[in-house]
């Protein structure tokens, strides 16, 4: 069991990535950053080395960190996570910019968030802009229960709803609908590797190709949007040509694709 700062990092060093080690110690301890790499003597108190050491291990096997710690944080915010949720990544913080932007000079939008897992994005989006009323659906009820803790959490306002796709809205339509959908292929082998294997199949895998989900939100989105209005979608590192294919058949305009902080084309969009 680790008495101080530097024992703990010790003994993390090479089992897992230092990043998360530092943050794991950092939660476990109460330390800063800082302090962590500034003073390794500093002593630990036995019930935090147990809960350090616990994390670690668990962290070995391949739990997510953001399982561990019970949140991520998005968009400047602090997001409850759970394993029924998909974990809110750094890259789709470009689906909500995207979204931000292309309302800029539309008073009291109408947002829809397709497949909302946490909440991250309707919840950002509602927050950033509090004129827009946000509609965000998933079709599973614990996944909702944590978004709606979120929101609640966070302070923002979101119509909440359960259902498959835009099935709970089939007669509204919206200025800009955002959708992270599940998009890797059933048979993808990183399915099985490192957090995949903690989060839930169903927000992660979508048909042979991993196009089904974006293929149907694609097709019905003409109906749910108001004229002129933007579909923007996220999708897979090897997807953006096939994505702004759809759109385009579906008759989109302007459609493009966008580019993550790695240079991936991450988020693919158009308008009517």
């Amino acid at each position: 069991m680790p008495v101080n700062l530097g024992e703990a990092l010790a003994l993390a060093r090479g089992r897992i990535d230092n990043v998360d080690a530092r943050i794991l110690l950092r939660e476990a301890t109460g330390a800063t950053a800082a302090q962590i790499l500034a003073f390794p003597e500093r002593g630990i108190a036995p019930e935090a080395a147990r809960r350090f050491c616990d994390w670690l291990a668990r962290r070995v096997a391949g739990e997510p960190v953001a399982h561990l710690l019970g949140g991520r944080e998005f968009y400047g915010r602090p997001f409850r996570v759970v394993p029924a949720t998909l974990i809110p990544r750094p890259e789709t913080e470009l689906l909500v910019e995207l979204a931000l932007d292309r309302l800029q000079s539309t008073q009291a939008p109408q947002i829809l968030d397709l497949g909302t897992g946490s909440g991250a994005i309707a919840v950002s989006l509602a927050l950033e802009r509090p004129d827009a009323a946000v509609c965000a659906i998933d079709y599973s009820p614990e996944a909702l229960e944590f978004a709606q803790h979120n929101a609640l959490a966070l302070g923002a306002c979101v119509d909440f709803r359960l259902g498959s796709w835009y099935a709970p809205v089939s007669e509204r339509r919206f200025d800009l609908i955002a959708s992270n959908p599940p998009y890797i292929a059933e048979n993808d082998p990183h399915l099985g590797q490192g957090d995949l294997r903690f989060e839930p199949l169903t927000a992660l895998a979508s048909g042979p190709d991993g196009l089904n989900d974006l293929r149907h939100i694609v097709a019905q989105a003409a109906t749910h949007l108001l004229p002129g209005r933007w579909l923007l979608l996220e999708h897979g590192y090897d997807q953006a040509e096939a994505v702004r294919l759809m759109l385009e058949t579906a008759g989109f305009r302007a459609v493009a694709s966008w580019r993550d902080l790695a240079g991936i084309e991450r988020v693919s969009g158009g308008h009517l």
